[in-house]
């Protein structure tokens, strides 16, 4: 959740985000009101129980004569301090019920708006050109024999795919470059849990406004995730972590689980948006300080995976109300795929500054000796939906597709995939 500290200092910067999100601003003085009022019932909470210990050595002191009225007394302050106890905590529980609903504090310069109003930041590569008619990814994976969405939807449903064949090695293969990349780069692997418990998915702030869009196993109480970013964050739960040697880095191996909500209609042709994928997510704990700069790095790596592969894409500033609830700035990188004529996202990297570290109580011990919340980010470096863009940027005209180098050696050499049936 947001700063207290922040909220009572500085509310009007809180408010200031919560109108570039577009979110209703009035929040942030109910969240001032009910903290004023957590406080008072803490204070009277603890000046009742400082009367009670120091009565306690009244009555220990006592004469037997005197005991017995001043027992009498004691018992009753132990029943104030008990319901004062009682309101401290509903006060505490209302605080924490209304501050859940601001989200992350919008770093400055980020876009106003919503979606259509981020920022271009820069594009990279050249378009790709082609003196054919380019199939689209899926006619491309079914004469390949990689991509069976018929039997997918028989077997699951909707949006649901069989990657055989090349198709299936081609994700290995991108999956492992990217591990091997990540490793470079000083990243732990991890093969993460797919299902949280509910307060992990609350931490990390998906059971908020996007709530629909994810998996609920009610009779167990857990949660399938989206992203490993989930897991990772959970981690290092209720811990102090040592950042002195510097940032901790992950890389979490996944499935992911996505339910598509409210995009009945969009990208339903092949494997742009399906309820089910493969990622490798780069996460990152470090100090609020270094945050930005990191946030930074991991853009670096992606764009490096990006043109290894020979994509031609753009990195786009998303606007603030485009962000999810836990983002304070987040970039996206977007591939272009030439049937759609578009960009089409494929990486997305997210500094949630200390947002989901305050609550899951993860903090770290700085300079003096106190703890504070650690700095959290997280960055796509493989995921199902480049393949998309890998067949349809570097296919051929009899619907061959040229492997990028960089990717040959994740398939014992493999230059070219060749049609296993005519189109």
């Amino acid at each position: 959740m947001i700063d207290p500290v922040l909220l009572r200092n500085d509310p009007d910067a809180i408010k200031r985000s919560q109108r570039a999100r577009g979110n209703d601003e009035a929040v942030v003085d109910e969240a001032l009101a009910a903290d004023a009022a957590r406080r008072q019932a803490l204070s009277e909470f603890e000046s009742l129980r400082a009367e009670q210990k120091e009565f306690g050595g009244k009555v220990k002191a006592a004469s037997k004569d005197e005991k017995p009225a001043l027992i009498q007394q004691a018992q009753q302050l132990s029943a104030g301090v008990k319901a004062a106890e009682a309101r401290a905590k509903v006060a505490d529980a209302e605080f924490d019920a209304i501050a859940l609903r601001i989200e992350n504090l919008v770093i400055d310069g980020v876009p106003a708006g919503g979606e259509e109003n981020f920022v271009t930041l820069r594009e990279v590569g050249e378009q790709p050109t082609f003196d054919f008619e380019p199939r689209d990814h899926l006619e491309l994976g079914e004469l390949l024999g990689a991509i069976d969405m018929e039997r997918g939807a028989k077997v699951s449903g909707a949006r649901f795919y069989f990657l055989r064949g090349v198709g299936a090695r081609l994700e290995l293969a991108l999956m492992n470059m990217a591990l091997d990349r990540a490793l470079h780069h000083g990243f732990t692997p991890l093969i993460t849990p797919t299902l949280v418990k509910p307060e992990i998915m609350q931490g990390t702030g998906f059971l908020g406004e996007h709530a629909d869009e994810v998996y609920h196993l009610p009779n167990q109480d857990l949660y399938l995730t989206g992203t490993s970013e989930v897991a990772l964050a959970g981690y290092h739960s209720n811990e102090i972590i040592d950042l002195e040697r510097g940032p901790l880095r992950y890389a979490g191996w996944s499935t992911c689980y996505r339910s598509e909500a409210g995009s009945h209609g969009k990208d339903t042709r092949g494997i742009l948006r399906v309820h089910q994928f493969n990622k490798l997510e780069m996460f990152v704990y470090t100090t609020p300080e270094e945050a930005e700069a990191e946030h930074d790095r991991l853009v670096g790596w992606q764009e490096e995976m990006l043109q290894a592969l020979g994509l031609h894409y753009r990195v786009i500033d998303v606007a603030a109300g485009d962000l999810g609830s836990s983002a304070a700035r987040k970039f996206d990188i977007e591939a272009w795929v030439p049937t759609q004529d578009a960009y089409r996202e494929l990486t997305s990297t997210s500094n949630c500054t200390t947002y989901q570290s305050r609550r899951l109580s993860t903090r770290y011990r700085g300079e003096t000796g106190k703890t504070a919340p650690v700095a959290t980010l997280n960055g796509t470096l493989a995921t199902t939906r480049w393949l998309v863009a890998i067949l349809e940027t570097h296919q051929q005209a009899d619907g061959s597709v040229i492997v990028p180098e960089a990717l040959r050696p994740y398939l014992g050499g493999l230059e070219v995939l060749t049609p296993i049936s005519e189109s």
